[in-house]
This record gives structure tokens, C-alpha cells and sequence, in this order.
């Protein structure tokens, strides 16, 4: 897994630094779109070294080599995803969980000719099955 991970990030043109590889593992095997806290509490404890500049600085260096997706479904905090996939993403406004959902290119709506998407984002605010129980 770490050998395929170090590739992926150099492929991208990325260093593969100890702490690159940890959070991008991290991110390919959480679904639960964690904000920098959750991340960072997660991986400190076997990682004393980072930092929360380090983490803050390798996840917009994924976003901006499209390695994660940088998530502003709420105005006061960010959650990353790091499947990069077309799909968009809806919150529950009782537990505050978000989750995944699949998009088709019907679901972008028809763009002006000649132009290019290079991205999207979809969010969708409501209450999830669990809640409403």
C-alpha cells in the first residue's frame, strides 16, 4: 500500500514525505470527509511530528493537484475528500455528517457551448435516514 501511495503522489509531482503519504492513506480510506482537527487527531498520536501548518499545507497542495477535493459545504469550516470522483455531497443539519452521492452529467445541466468544465461542486442540505428515525 505505502509503495502505491508513493507513486500516486509522485505521479502527481508531489515528494512523497512521510507525512504526505500518512494523510493521503488516511484520506483514501476515510469516507467521513474530515475536517484538518479530525485528521490531526487522528494521526498525531503515532505521528508526533506533525504539525497542523504541515497538515494545512499538504492538504492544499492535494487540492490543488487534485489528490482531494476541498469541501466548503459549510461556510465556517472545510472538510476534505480524497475521492476525487464526479459526485456530489449532502449534510445532515442534525448530525452534521456528510455524505456521498452519484451524479450523471444530466445532473450538471447543459453548459454554454465552448465551455470546459474542469469542476463542480454539488451540495444538498437536509436530514438524513438516521435522523429522521
Amino acid at each position: 500500500m505505502m509503495v502505491e501511495t508513493k507513486k500516486i503522489l509522485e505521479e502527481k509531482g508531489i515528494r512523497a514525505t512521510q507525512q504526505r503519504l500518512a494523510v493521503y492513506q488516511y484520506l483514501s480510506s476515510h469516507k467521513n470527509h474530515p475536517t484538518v482537527e479530525m485528521i490531526y487527531s487522528s494521526l498525531h498520536p503515532e505521528m508526533p511530528s506533525l504539525s497542523k501548518t504541515t497538515l494545512y499545507n499538504t492538504l492544499k497542495l492535494f487540492s490543488e493537484k487534485q489528490l482531494a477535493l476541498a469541501l466548503t459545504i459549510d461556510g465556517d469550516e472545510v472538510r476534505f475528500d480524497g475521492d476525487t470522483s464526479d459526485h456530489g455531497h449532502c449534510k445532515c443539519r442534525r448530525c452534521g455528517k456528510v455524505f456521498d452521492f452519484p451524479l450523471s452529467s444530466a445532473d450538471m445541466g447543459t453548459l454554454p457551448e465552448g465551455f470546459r468544465r474542469e469542476s463542480s461542486h454539488v451540495y444538498v442540505w437536509g436530514i438524513c435516514g438516521d435522523c429522521r428515525k
